[in-house]
């Protein structure tokens, strides 16, 4: 009998302990000597592979320096920092049981999320618009009544354009892809008229494509998007120090080099230029920064 009483009292003290780790990220990173950053492989600039396959990325810059506090934070320089690529679909559940610690892609910080998890403040604004080929008689989405529109799984584009798609009675066949390059090769090989998703990244999939020339993207814009760097929700101490990173690089000015390396600049694998200029929205946020998920806050 107390042979079981000991084993209980240890099992209830190691799930404890295992509960603690998970929701204190500084505990967890220190204990394991790993920081693990979850990113994306599409979402040109912002996250996606080079060449040799190495995450890079706007965002993904943004969670290196994250990373450097960390290491200080922790009095561990040789801290190993460690890339998990994440999907639409899996980046909350991924973050939320601790196999990443932080989640650098493009990722729309909405109410509903908040729920789930935490958001540094805002590092982009973009908004959900649709892609098609050009001459094809697509310019809004009213305009695909009886046409297949593609999105991609688990994102808050599919979600909306479907519920566009019920109250205004649209008739659009709406289907979902597993990745943004699949729903772009839906569109290129005419499996699908029309892709929806946030500009940037039909911005970045466009201009990365073998006829960049044939498609265009909708002035129609069906949201506002802010984008927000993830991290695990309840763990108040490493939140802080992770958007004070963010905050510290607003300030500074130093997001601004970073944005034009990866708006502005020629950046690999192939060299493109998004030529992309900071909006209004985004040079709002900076001089006021907010985590906010409320779209009339970057308006």
């Amino acid at each position: 009998m107390r042979s079981i009483k000991f084993a209980t009292v240890v099992g209830v003290a190691l799930m404890s302990m295992a509960g603690v780790t998970q929701a204190d990220t500084l505990a967890k990173v220190k204990e394991s000597g790993v920081f693990t950053i979850g990113h994306r492989d599409a979402s040109i600039p912002l996250s996606y592979y080079d060449d040799k396959q190495k995450p890079i990325g706007y965002s993904v810059e943004i969670c290196q320096r994250v990373a450097d506090a960390v290491k200080k934070e922790l009095k561990k320089p040789d801290l190993q920092i460690k890339y998990q690529l994440v999907t639409s679909a899996n980046r909350i559940p991924l973050l939320a049981n601790g196999t990443v610690d932080i989640e650098c892609g493009s990722t729309t910080n909405n109410a509903e999320r908040q729920k789930q998890v935490s958001y540094l403040p805002t590092t982009f604004v973009t908004a959900n618009r649709i892609m098609y080929k050009k001459g094809s008689g697509i310019s809004v989405l009213a305009d695909m009544k009886g046409k297949t529109l593609v999105s991609t799984a688990g994102t808050t584009n599919i979600k909306q354009v479907t519920q566009i798609n019920a109250e205004k009675n649209l008739g659009v066949n709406i289907t979902s892809a597993n990745g943004h390059a699949e729903s772009f090769l839906m569109v290129e090989t005419g499996r699908a008229a029309a892709f929806a998703m946030d500009d940037i990244l039909l911005a970045g999939l466009i201009a990365t494509s073998k006829n960049p020339g044939q498609f265009e993207v909708s002035k129609e814009a069906l949201s506002v998007e802010p984008y927000g760097i993830m991290v695990r929700k309840d763990d108040a101490k490493f939140e802080a120090l992770a958007a004070g990173v963010v905050k510290g690089l607003m300030k500074s000015g130093e997001i601004n080099k970073i944005y034009d390396k990866w708006f502005l600049k020629p950046i690999p694998p192939k060299n493109i230029t998004m030529n992309v200029p900071m909006s209004p929205n985004l040079k709002k946020v900076i001089a006021n920064p907010t985590n906010s998920p409320d779209p009339a806050a970057y308006q």
